[in-house]
């Protein structure tokens, strides 16, 4: 196993963690708040959810401004810039084959509206009539 794929389970194991959390505080929210007697223990619990909020936030935004989150921005950049490269390329490529290509159907497509508009009255509504089902 990778050091890559080791970090990326770890994230994901924190993450199920933090859900498992987050529900059961949720859990308790919902039985104190029944509670009238409990007032000021949510209180408390309130209080204390938002300085955990709080930390967390500020956790957050000092890892975005590291130099690995800073390095990771930059990479991210270049690559988006290095893709639109080259999409415009790829495009600029093949674009003259594909305007050749349509020419070809158009050409084709010409040809048929010609061959239908100069059919015979009687030709059948249906250019390519429908075999009988089988019973």
């Amino acid at each position: 196993m990778t050091d890559k794929m080791t970090t990326d389970e770890a994230w994901r194991q924190v993450g199920r963690h933090l859900e498992t959390l987050g529900e059961s505080l949720a859990e308790t929210f919902r039985s104190a708040w029944k509670r009238a007697e409990d007032q000021q223990q949510l209180q408390e619990m309130q209080s204390g959810l938002e300085a955990m909020v709080s930390k967390v936030s500020r956790a957050i935004e000092e890892a975005g401004a590291s130099p690995e989150a800073q390095q990771a921005r930059q990479d991210a950049e270049r690559t988006a810039e290095s893709l639109r490269t080259a999409g415009a390329d790829t495009w600029r490529d093949a674009r003259p084959h594909v305007v050749s290509a349509l020419d070809r159907v158009n050409t084709e497509l010409g040809k048929l509206i010609d061959r239908l508009e100069s059919a015979p009255d009687d030709m059948p509504d249906e250019p390519f009539p429908r075999e009988p089902a089988e019973e």
